[in-house]
């Protein structure tokens, strides 16, 4: 029986686990880049930690990515569906991806884990990678012009990956048969099930320290402080309703097509409920987003927009609640392609932040650009051996009240790494001939926003099939209060033959030796009257060349 509130530990006990249930979350996480194989995972950091309880809340969780910590929820849930806590025994981790059963995109694949103590299930460890290829159309499964899921890969069901500690030896074959890096996807698994090892672990040390129910007591105590916590904070928001939209350049297929995203925030005493209605109907690209990831991008701007020092666990997404018509773009019908969501999710956080904004002023930067540029390259090497590396590129964000944007950041949900030059130039046949601040691409304001970032490659051997997944390129990133919009985004690939070719945004090409790519990405809004920006801040964009000399 759980113990009563009453019993728990002294505060500072408390105190104590909530940190080392943290410390355990961001070690597991540490655990899991040193041990992937994937430059995307390994130098990119595209992959998340964290720990559940036995109901399938949130317990602690890496600093990681928001996007994955948050749909981690309803895999864990999924998977409770399938096999309940009850028939679980030590030693079993069970993997899934599906979108339609709760997963995000295909690349990003869940290992869940149980915990248990005398005999018992006590939590979850879980950690979520973006393996660099799951099958599909194009080399990296994120093909922009996919029309349905059966193009983007290889979809996993919630299913036991191990039994009681021995590998489904029949999944890992089918698995291995459908992915074009096999060794290289394996291996990234493997880093999974270590990150989830240590969670076990060393969750199962701090039980045989506290005690297995006490500490479960400290659990449901810790969620619903951060609750009350939540809950007071969005009670010091004005009750109404706050809409904002923007919008993507377009889905892949129809390039010369806007997709609208809108919502409506409404703040009703110590509740927050975001409706998508008027948000665009599904498309035929891959830029429809699960529910999953609607709820990422809500739990992610509220937590942002009130108080991020609460401690983050499933009680801070108790008072948020979605509509989402089926559909649309939020809550597509299956077999709707799915896998450049991110671009979506990133753009939906930054709707509910500008409605929030209206609320609480005093909290509400710019536009951040928001851009995460996707590139992906597929090809072989001169020893004919096969390579896939895929590419994260940053944009600026928004500027506020008091600062500058940040230049090249990741906003919005996401918390990667700009791959840096040497690691995708030892792993792939291209040379980097460029790596720069976008001068100039920062929205002009009293504080500037954000810059974007300048990067070519050429191809140096071999056929690449090439994937480019933009967004600003047609709507750049607002600024506030008189401050003026960011750059936006521009690619070209620049042929071997001397012809130009400028995209739109998305495309999958093919490349060969000599050809160059030139991106560069979208600056975020500026904030205030230009005018009123001090002459010492500008005399320090000129001679840091953030900003074209006058």
């Amino acid at each position: 029986m759980m113990p009563h509130h009453n019993d728990l530990p002294d505060p500072i006990t408390v105190e104590v686990v909530r940190n080392k249930l943290e410390g355990i979350a961001n070690e597991m996480q540490s655990t899991l880049f040193r041990s992937s194989f994937s430059p995307i995972v390994k130098e990119g950091l595209d992959a998340s930690a964290s720990l559940f309880t036995l109901e399938g809340e949130t317990l602690a969780q890496a600093i990681a990515i928001p996007i994955h910590l948050a749909t981690l929820i309803p895999v864990v849930r999924a998977i409770l569906d399938e096999f309940p806590a009850a028939t679980m025994v030590d030693g079993d981790v069970y993997i899934m991806n599906d979108p339609y059963l709760g997963g995000t995109h295909l690349p990003d694949i869940a290992l869940v884990m149980p915990i248990f103590h005398d005999g018992r299930p006590m939590a979850f460890s879980a950690a979520m990678t973006h393996h660099q290829d799951v099958g599909g159309m194009s080399p990296g499964s994120v093909p922009t012009n996919a029309t349905e899921i059966y193009q983007e890969g290889i979809r996993i069901p919630p299913l036991k990956f191990m039994d009681r500690g021995v590998v489904n030896d029949t999944l890992i074959k089918m698995l291995r048969l459908n992915v074009r890096m096999p060794d290289s996807f394996t291996g990234d698994l493997n880093a999974q099930i270590a990150a989830c090892e240590i969670g076990r672990r060393r969750l199962g040390e701090l039980a045989a320290r506290h005690g297995g129910a006490t500490l479960t007591g400290i659990f449901a105590d810790l969620l619903a402080r951060s609750e009350r916590m939540t809950r007071e904070a969005i009670r010091a928001i004005p009750d109404g309703r706050y809409g904002y939209h923007d919008f993507l350049d377009n889905d892949g297929i129809d390039l010369d097509t806007p997709i609208r995203i809108e919502v409506m925030v409404t703040i009703t005493d110590d509740t927050v409920h975001v409706d998508f209605t008027g948000t665009d109907r599904q498309v035929r690209g891959p830029f429809n987003c699960m529910p999953s990831g609607s709820h990422a991008a809500a739990y992610f701007a509220v937590h942002a927009m009130t108080d991020p020092d609460i401690p983050t666990n499933g009680g801070c997404f108790r008072p948020i609640s979605l509509h989402l018509p089926e559909g649309s773009l939020v809550n597509p019908r299956e077999p709707a392609p799915v896998n450049a969501r991110t671009s979506t999710i990133k753009r939906i956080s930054g709707c509910i932040v500008g409605a929030l904004g209206q609320a609480v002023p005093e909290r509400a930067p710019a536009d951040a650009a928001s851009e995460m540029l996707l590139l992906a390259f597929g090809g072989t090497r001169p020893d004919s051996s096969r390579y896939v590396i895929g590419e994260l590129i940053a944009s600026g964000s928004g500027a506020s009240d008091g600062m500058d944007g940040v230049d090249v950041i990741e906003t919005d949900g996401t918390n990667c790494m700009n791959l840096p030059v040497e690691a995708l130039e030892m792993d792939a046949p291209i040379r980097v001939h460029q790596t720069e601040l976008r001068s100039g691409s920062g929205g002009q304001g009293a504080f500037r926003g954000g810059l974007g970032l300048v990067r070519e490659y050429e191809i140096l051997s071999g056929e690449v099939v090439f994937t480019h997944r933009g967004e600003r390129h047609a709507y750049p990133a607002r600024g506030r209060l008189g401050g003026g919009a960011g750059a936006q985004a521009r690619s070209v690939i620049r042929r071997v033959d001397g012809t130009e070719q400028v995209i739109n945004s998305k495309t999958v090409e093919r490349l060969g030796p000599g050809d160059r790519v030139l991106v560069e990405t979208a600056g975020g809004g500026g904030y205030g009257d230009p005018e009123a920006r001090e002459p010492q801040a500008n005399a320090a964009d000129r001679a840091n060349r953030k900003t074209a000399s006058t």
